[in-house]
């Protein structure tokens, strides 16, 4: 029996009453919800909980969609790069697409919308020198220059959702129907969508919640002819193309939108391309229509006394929640899928809702649920790295989505989520929303800023590359870290400076990505401000190749900052003789054997001065450097780690020159960390990890006592 009750969602399904009801019991549940492919039975809804009901406003009404198969959503796609041999070539640009859900789009002229592009010197064909064979879906190219590299941008249909279709192919759901989706920019669709949200709310009086699962436009997933994932980015607006949506945006903007401008080269604007302003435009124009949108649906919510949340996770693309249109949406809550605890951090520090949730890991589905596997070791990695974010800043309630009766088959995962409910709400008691100890105001510093806080360094929700995962550490790190985070833009910096009351700037990532900033750092002005702000007793923390582009004799454009710079290869001819180890710093006095990741290969320091912190194999991937009154640290990658954690937290306070603050709510064992609450007079100690722990821990004034601390436990204590 749970000792508390409330802040839980429980995934219910038919047929499952007395089940769902111990586990209500078990779980301290207050409310209840459906899942993508469950509905729940009158005998479920008639349970003491609040109803949540999932509502898909653009999928699941196939006997609509299929009178008017011209609105559905359409995207911009690229053909296989193909190598004319020959003054003709012939390109089957649907050929590494999925069939099933996809459909090129002969009934807006091609000649006016796709492009064929020679690859190789990066001109346009001419649509005089290309025809189309519909039936084959090929196109005949004359006039091509031998050697050279074609490919096709077209415009196609989506006939299949992409999540539906994913669950589909996961859950092998058979002969169950394809959804179809449908676009709210289209005059049919858009009336239809509004017309049956208002029916469905009229038959559906025994719902709360209505948790929109989620809106209008996907973000870019596409499936290669296999049926796998071909690309997939959580943050692709290709997805809401249409040719209504182009020709509104050619109205208000003045200029025409290409198919270049969202295939980008067959990079599609991911989030680590850096944007151009004409796709930050259409960005901007898309979330603007999106959440005027939206906001009509959830008017029609409130409007029968219902709340509206939204799943941060599906349909979203539009919907930015740092966006400068979320707050006109009037959504009373997010709801998103806890990956770890950077994702957990980006739910809740979404501002202009009454509570944010998280689903937790795992997924109640067949592929984790199965006979051989114990769900249990998910569930505890997934709790243990959110549970440091939901320190910091918590979610106000969480749950879990998929098929109960699946779960309900493993006896220990059911004991374990009664023992973490129970804790999620034990931590909600102590800290009752106050705000708890920063010893530092932190910054990471790319081309997104706040719009995409939280979000950097993301492929798809909570899963990252390899080419990434020795950045995105930086955020798991700083999502349970005794500091206040914030994220700003070149932009930003550029129009208002650098705001005084930081202490320390990250920018992080590979050269020419958004993360780093590429030609933005050719820009003297951003330099001069950087510079200004470390030699005037600012911090720096760059991590990969921070501020680099090759400018003037420089590829790292404040190398003079971080001491340290990378050899492209033209300079080898100079010598570089600065290789000594500093065997006694600050940044590593209480740890050595530092994993970098991906690491960086080539980085040599400037000059005498700079603080080697390691060094191998003929390279630095780490130090530390004085610049005037300020200071900047360089590191080569930053996986997360327990390890890793501890060398970021010792390197931003040596940055911002803090050193003597650093044991303040500190736990000298890097397993475990001290959060803080003045204004509720107690702090925690967490082990976070499944062994025991022992610690010494020091208080706000720096006093030290020992505390010893079980597999994974809190221990609260008084402030005195």
């Amino acid at each position: 029996m749970a000792l508390h009750k409330g802040r839980v969602t429980l995934p219910s399904e038919e047929g499952f009453v007395a089940e769902t009801k111990e586990m209500m019991e078990r779980w301290g549940a207050d409310a209840i919800r459906d899942s993508d492919g469950t509905k729940l039975d009158e005998a479920v809804k008639s349970l003491d909980a609040r109803i949540y009901t999932a509502y898909f406003p653009s999928r699941g009404h196939n006997e609509f969609i299929e009178q008017h198969m011209e609105e559905c959503p359409q995207i911009f796609l690229l053909s296989d790069f193909c190598l004319a041999r020959q003054e003709t070539l012939e390109i089957e640009f649907l050929k590494p697409y999925y069939r099933d859900q996809l459909e090129p789009d002969y009934i807006h002229d091609p000649k006016h919308y796709w492009q064929v592009t020679d690859r190789t010197s990066g001109d346009l064909v001419p649509a005089s020198d290309w025809d189309i064979a519909e039936d084959e879906h090929k196109v005949m190219i004359r006039g091509t220059v031998p050697w050279h590299e074609y490919t096709v941008s077209f415009l196609a249909y989506i006939q299949w959702d992409p999540v539906q279709m994913y669950n589909h192919i996961t859950n092998d759901w058979g002969d169950k129907p394809h959804e179809i989706p449908f676009d709210v920019k289209q005059p049919h669709s858009n009336a239809f969508i509004y017309k049956t949200m208002k029916q469905w709310l009229e038959q559906n009086p025994e719902v709360d919640v209505v948790r929109f699962t989620t809106l209008f436009y996907q973000f870019s997933l596409v499936f290669n002819q296999l049926g796998k994932e071909k690309f997939v980015d959580w943050f692709g607006y290709g997805a809401s193309v249409s040719v209504a949506m182009l020709e509104d945006f050619r109205q208000e903007k003045g200029y025409a939108l290409t198919a270049e401008d969202f295939v980008d080269q067959g990079y599609y604007n991911s989030s680590f391309r850096i944007p151009t302003i004409r796709y930050l435009e259409y960005v901007d124009f898309v979330s603007r229509f999106v959440s005027a949108e939206t906001k009509k649906l959830v008017d029609l919510v409130h409007a029968h006394r219902k709340e509206a949340i939204m799943f941060l996770g599906d349909q979203w693309i539009g919907t930015e929640p740092y966006g400068p249109y979320f707050e006109s949406i009037g959504l009373d809550a997010v709801v998103g899928s806890v990956g770890d605890g950077t994702t957990l951090r980006m739910i809740s520090d979404i501002p202009h809702v009454k509570y944010t949730e998280g689903r937790f890991l795992p997924y109640f589905f067949p592929d984790v649920f199965h006979e051989g596997n114990d769900p249990v070791i998910e569930a505890n990695g997934n709790w243990l790295s959110a549970r440091r974010a939901i320190l910091r800043k918590p979610i106000d309630r969480m749950g879990y989505g998929g098929y109960l009766s699946l779960a309900y088959k493993f006896p220990r995962f059911i004991d374990y989520v009664e023992k973490i409910t129970d804790e999620f709400r034990e931590i909600h008691e102590h800290i009752q929303s106050s705000k708890p100890y920063s010893g530092l105001k932190v910054a990471v510093l790319n081309c997104w800023g706040a719009l995409r806080t939280w979000q950097a360094f993301t492929v798809a929700h909570s899963l990252y590359s390899k080419q990434a995962y020795s950045y995105y550490g930086i955020l798991e790190s700083l999502s349970g870290m005794n500091v206040d985070v914030q994220f700003i833009s070149f932009d930003d910096v550029l129009a208002n400076g650098i705001d005084p009351s930081l202490d320390v700037i990250i920018n992080a990532g590979d050269a020419h990505t958004a993360f780093s900033g590429g030609e933005v750092w050719k820009n003297a002005k951003l330099v001069e401000l950087l510079r200004e702000w470390v030699y005037g007793g600012g911090g720096l923390i760059g991590v990969g190749e921070p501020a680099a582009v090759p400018h003037q004799g420089r590829y790292f454009q404040l190398a003079d900052c971080f001491g340290v710079d990378k050899e492209l290869g033209f300079s080898v001819s100079t010598d570089k003789y600065f290789h000594t180890v500093t065997e006694q710093h600050f940044i590593t006095a209480d740890q050595s054997g530092y994993a970098f990741g991906e690491s960086m290969r080539s980085v040599y320091a400037l000059h005498g001065e700079v603080d080697i912190l390691e060094y191998s194999e003929g390279e630095i991937h780490l130090s530390a450097n004085q610049a005037g009154a300020g200071r900047a640290v360089y590191i080569a990658g930053l996986p997360y780690s327990p390890e890793n954690t501890r060398l970021l937290m010792r390197s931003l306070y040596y940055a911002a020159g803090r050193e003597q603050k650093l044991e303040r709510w500190y736990a000298a064992n890097l397993n475990c960390e001290v959060h803080a609450y003045p204004q509720q007079g107690v702090y925690a100690v967490v082990n976070n990890t499944n062994s025991p722990q022992r610690t010494v821990v020091y208080d706000g004034d720096g006093n030290s006592s020992v505390v010893e601390l079980g597999a994974s436990e809190i221990q609260w204590k008084p402030i005195h």
